[in-house]
């Protein structure tokens, strides 16, 4: 995956900015002009916006499998990280300078291969793997940045089944459990 600059970072961080003011303004993202940006910064890339608030999550809205050219998809999930999260009423104006930004670029996810739930527990690298759980019709996904209040391999994975909607000690063979990495940063934690 590609190194970003200082300046397409601040970039990046920028029109995340500019997309939740677009929303406050006009109630839709900014459109974003391709033309503006260099080819790193149109690859297609999924990614994840995370809002905090006085250190306590305001919103996190992203996507899992790269489907738009990264401005694209940082500027739409800013925006709904911002008005669309049903976990939080819709962002105010008066929020907007109490906000931190935090954008996480996905590398594309990965299958890990696992007999059984210690053998996948022997395989996640704490701090580094992100994870997408799905079994059937219920998925759920945590950053490798969930890993700094949930440092326990076991603890992850139970939160993790929960966020799937199943119980935190469910297992089954049916499983699927995929891996990515991210390169992370952001007005509260730069990286």
């Amino acid at each position: 995956m590609n190194n970003y600059t200082d300046d397409e970072k601040s970039r990046l961080l920028n029109l995340a900015k500019q997309s939740i003011e677009n929303g406050l303004e006009l109630g839709k993202p900014f459109q974003v002009n391709l033309d503006s940006y260099n080819d790193k910064l149109t690859e297609q890339l999924a990614t994840f916006v995370t809002l905090h608030k006085n250190k306590q999550l305001r919103g996190c809205i992203g996507s899992l499998i790269a489907h738009h050219p990264l401005v694209i998809d940082i500027a739409e999930n800013a925006y709904s990280s911002a008005f669309n999260d049903p976990r939080f009423p819709q962002l105010k104006a008066e929020e907007l300078n109490q906000l931190e930004i935090d954008i996480s670029i996905l590398t594309p996810p990965e299958p890990i291969i696992f007999k059984d739930r210690a053998n996948l527990l022997e395989q996640i690298r704490p701090g580094v793997d992100g994870l997408i759980l799905s079994e059937g019709f219920k998925r759920g996904t945590f950053l490798p940045s969930v890993w700094e209040s949930l440092p326990e391999k076991e603890e992850f994975l139970q939160n993790l089944l929960l966020k799937a909607g199943l119980p935190h000690n469910y297992w089954s063979d049916n499983i699927y459990v995929e891996r990515y990495e991210t390169i992370c940063f952001g007005t509260s934690a730069e990286s």
